[in-house]
């Protein structure tokens, strides 16, 4: 079986041409059929193409393949996969030059060039830190519009080739990212807002015309402008895209970017005739939010987090003004007291929020500590005793419930007054 051969492909050589650590390894294996796989011991496990797990190392290799376009959307496509699919075919089919790169099994980084197979010239694209299209084929799959723009947020000095953003927007005109599944939209932009700079995954998505599409709740925030002794930035959508890179600079996790990103959604739904004030933009966020997450079918977590901070983060900023009843209030809609966890990450979406401002990206947030050490006095009330002692008194339901919230207060009362 001397035509055999196995080549290191995709993202393992670019990262490894950049000098990155390469987490994951994709092979690609030319010459071979499913029968041969099987005979060397390699398990299959792909659903839609072969694909083969090593019996060793269990990492996957898929064989050689072409793709043909037959349907709108990522899945309409009819793969052949044969022994004489050769590597450069199958390297035809990736999305950007700079992913279409393979290399010697045994090829062991960035010194050794000469047995690079890059029909397309990937190594070129690193060098000159351009996304660029490898064939026109890039258009028969609209994933990859998020893919790229997802690539722009890691790789933050890479432009995008002219031809490319055109190619893309002609795709958008075609209707193709309307065929997007949910699942797949999703699992794009969650990857892409854990990047560096996750606001250049939006710039590109709303270059190409795409954020319109898929997320008009953000992009209509364009062009809205705030007021200005608050928001030196003005424009609500600018103000958005530094909200989500200070969640990338406090390396946050993924629930917090999320909320970050949604926070200010109903901004882009007030009046005309009242900006540039925002009255009631809270809650018009939280609505919209809730639309986009069962349209994307978001995970629990993220859509719930992003619930609270877009409905409380303007009572979140004002927080110093208040007292400890109306502290104890305002950590009881935010569900504080059974999910503390949480409303930490709901205050680091706060401070993201006061940081992504022009001017105040250094500037400290005393609300995230006053509000931290004010839920800690009223986690420390030991509740069974003041419940007990209620119920002594004769007190039942509500009013049991109601002297443990007195409790709490003047826990969290003796914290500001030796605060």
């Amino acid at each position: 079986m001397s035509e055999f051969k196995v080549f290191k492909v995709g993202g393992a050589v670019r990262d490894a041409l950049l000098g990155l650590p390469v987490n994951d390894t994709d092979w690609v294996v030319v010459g071979a059929t499913p029968e041969q796989m099987s005979a060397r011991g390699f398990v299959p496990v792909g659903r839609d193409f072969p694909v083969f797990l090593h019996p060793q190392t269990h990492e996957e290799y898929a064989l050689a393949r072409t793709e043909r376009k037959n349907g709108m959307g990522y899945r309409g496509f009819v793969v052949h996969t044969a022994a004489d699919v050769t590597l450069e075919e199958d390297l035809a089919r990736r999305d950007l030059t700079i992913n279409s790169i393979a290399a010697p099994a045994d090829w062991r980084g960035k010194d050794e060039l000469k047995d690079l197979v890059d029909p397309y010239h990937g190594q070129q694209d690193l060098k000159d830190r351009v996304l660029r299209h490898v064939t026109d084929a890039f258009r028969e799959d609209p994933v990859r519009i998020l893919r790229l723009a997802r690539f722009a947020a890691r790789f933050t000095d890479f432009r995008v080739a002219p031809e490319t953003m055109e190619l893309m927007r002609e795709m958008v005109a075609a209707g193709e990212v309307d065929a997007l599944v949910p699942e797949r939209v999703w699992q794009e932009i969650s990857r892409g807002l854990m990047e560096e700079r996750p606001s250049r995954m939006f710039d590109i998505l709303r270059e190409c015309g795409a954020l319109v599409r898929l997320l008009p709740e953000l992009d209509r925030l364009w062009g809205v402008p705030q007021r200005a002794e608050y928001h030196p930035e003005i424009d609500c959508g600018v103000h958005a895209m530094m909200v989500l890179d200070m969640s990338a600079r406090l390396q946050t996790p993924l629930s917090v970017r999320f909320a970050c990103l949604c926070h200010d959604f109903g901004k882009g739904t007030t009046p005309a005739d009242v900006l540039p004030r925002h009255i009631g933009h809270e809650q018009r966020s939280a609505r919209l939010l809730l639309q986009v997450c069962e349209r994307w079918r978001v995970p629990n977590d993220c859509k719930e987090l992003a619930e609270v901070v877009a409905r409380e983060h303007g009572n979140l900023h004002r927080s110093n003004e208040l007292n400890a009843a109306a502290l104890l209030r305002l950590l009881e809609r935010c569900d504080a007291i059974r999910k503390p966890q949480r409303f930490e990450e709901a205050l680091l979406a706060c401070e993201c929020d006061a940081r992504g401002r022009l001017g105040f990206e250094e500037t400290a947030y005393p609300q995230r500590q006053r509000l931290g050490n004010a839920l800690k006095a009223a986690l420390a009330v030991e509740t069974a005793p003041v419940a007990q002692a209620a119920a002594q008194r004769g007190l039942k339901g509500k009013a049991i419930g109601d002297a443990v919230s007195k409790a709490r207060e003047q826990a969290i009362a003796a914290y500001l007054e030796g605060a």
